[in-house]
């Protein structure tokens, strides 16, 4: 079955969730005028946006968005979802959207003066707090009364996400990092902790083994990926979790222990630190039928 929903949260402001559970590829086309900003995830599977009649595409695979906006043409969406595939599209219009966020203009690009004009196009990767709010636009028991409330907040916490600086994917390219020799070093620590996520080093141990000082550690960790060295591996070992949830192949008690916690009490605890809910609750949320 394949089929696509269309919400208007408020005028300029929409929503479209594109489900494809077919074996074929499914088409939907819908203009849209220039001067809107369009927000596009890849829940599951892969799509393609096809631009001028066929001669350019763009792909949109899985765990990526994609954000396009064009204030000299008008970009309607002509898109092809693969079989198994599920789309989430926010379409606002810039004038709506720079309200939003008209004290963080300098920091959104595209808003900038130099750029506010100029056509953008950008990849990257989902958050897991923003692939937590997909799924929950996907799955979820609610009355129909307040089907277009509910969209309507997924909908403004799915920007927000998307502009969650701690959780920027491309923090990486730190610009306050000038010393290329300590961000190396810096991305080794991360390599690390995440090799051994199940029984992490100290943060003297770690320090040591890329050769800087603790406090160096700390604060370039703290630069270049935004948050503590644990907190990172904590939201590293929680979208892992979520991952291993998802692939159906593993109970909650076995994804604990593959990501390092002995008893199932302490990762349902930090489970739902993370993500506000139960690995229980969430796996009923994410299959309504098992």
């Amino acid at each position: 079955m394949s089929s696509r929903d269309i919400i208007t949260i408020e005028d300029d402001f929409t929503l479209l969730r594109f489900e494809n559970d077919s074996d074929e590829v499914f088409y939907t086309q819908r203009e849209v005028k220039s001067g809107l900003i369009q927000f596009h995830f890849g829940l599951k599977g892969k799509a393609k946006f096809i631009f001028n009649q066929g001669n350019y595409a763009l792909d949109l695979r899985e765990e990526k968005s994609l954000l396009l906006y064009n204030p000299q043409k008008e970009l309607p969406l002509n898109l092809e979802i693969e079989p198994n595939s599920w789309v989430i599209s926010v379409i606002i219009s810039i004038q709506k959207f720079h309200n939003l966020f008209s004290t963080e203009a300098n920091y959104i690009t595209f808003l900038s003066e130099d750029n506010k004009d100029k056509k953008y196009y950008k990849e990257g990767d989902i958050s897991p707090s923003m692939a937590i709010v997909l799924s929950q636009l996907f799955n979820y028991n609610l009355h129909p009364s307040i089907k277009n409330l509910y969209y309507k907040g997924k909908g403004y916490e799915l920007l927000s996400l998307y502009f969650n600086r701690t959780e920027d994917s491309n923090a990486e390219q730190c610009p306050f990092l000038i010393d290329e020799e300590n961000v190396l070093k810096i991305k080794k620590a991360k390599e690390i902790i995440l090799a051994n996520m199940a029984e992490p080093p100290g943060l003297q141990e770690l320090a040591d083994e890329i050769g800087l000082t603790l406090k160096k550690l700390k604060m370039g960790f703290k630069q270049i990926y935004g948050d503590t060295v644990y907190g990172f591996l904590f939201d590293y070992k929680m979208d892992s979790a979520r991952k291993l949830l998802n692939s159906g192949s593993y109970n909650v008690n076995e994804v604990g222990l593959k990501i390092g916690y002995s008893t199932g009490s302490h990762f349902i605890a930090a489970f739902k630190k993370k993500f506000g809910t139960t690995p229980k609750k969430y796996l009923m949320a994410i299959n309504p039928n098992t």
